[in-house]
């Protein structure tokens, strides 16, 4: 078996990026400090397509070397806005025709596995603060709450293993 090149993996460029259908998702980043950590996520973004990334609060604005350590020019292919508060990014989704998903540990939250996402629906996927999550004001607004199933001894995945984990399950389920 041999590794393919670069060049033998046909993507698109960031303006044909640009042009394409986009996952009906929009990735809403609600006070995450690291930017290795946001740009991973713009960077998983970019491999599933998402609309675009929201960046709230603490949470660092391209450009940035230490977001581009991680997101490796995503930030240039993924359109992204800067709102400083969650609550309003997140009213003006709403108002934009968006479900509001907080990706939680939460009080009645839905397993991501049996939960299916409807195609006809755009959504927005909050992702929270390394250390304390979706903010308690966010969480207030929220149409539902999605929490991944886990088995092992820790509390919580990486912000950034989250990410990659609820947008492949959107992918799959909305595109396979």
């Amino acid at each position: 078996m041999r590794k393919l090149k670069l060049d033998e993996l046909n993507r698109a460029t960031v303006s044909e990026f640009k042009e394409q259908d986009k996952l009906p998702v929009t990735v809403v980043l609600d006070n995450v400090r690291s930017m290795h950590n946001i740009g991973s996520i713009f960077r998983t973004s970019d491999g599933f397509a998402v609309e675009q990334v929201v960046l709230c609060g603490i949470t660092a604005q391209p450009p940035h070397r230490e977001i581009e350590k991680t997101a490796l020019g995503a930030t240039a292919s993924v359109n992204w806005t800067y709102h400083k508060d969650a609550v309003e990014a997140l009213n003006q989704l709403r108002a934009d025709g968006y479900q509001i998903i907080a990706i939680e540990q939460a009080e009645n939250s839905v397993m991501l596995n049996t939960f299916t996402p409807d195609k006809n629906v755009k959504y927005a996927l909050i992702f929270g603060n390394e250390v304390n999550g979706v903010s308690d004001e966010a969480m207030q607004i929220i149409d539902t709450c999605l929490e991944i199933p886990q088995f092992g001894t820790k509390h919580s995945f990486n912000i950034v293993v989250s990410a990659g984990i609820v947008l492949w399950d959107f992918f799959a389920k909305l595109n396979l």
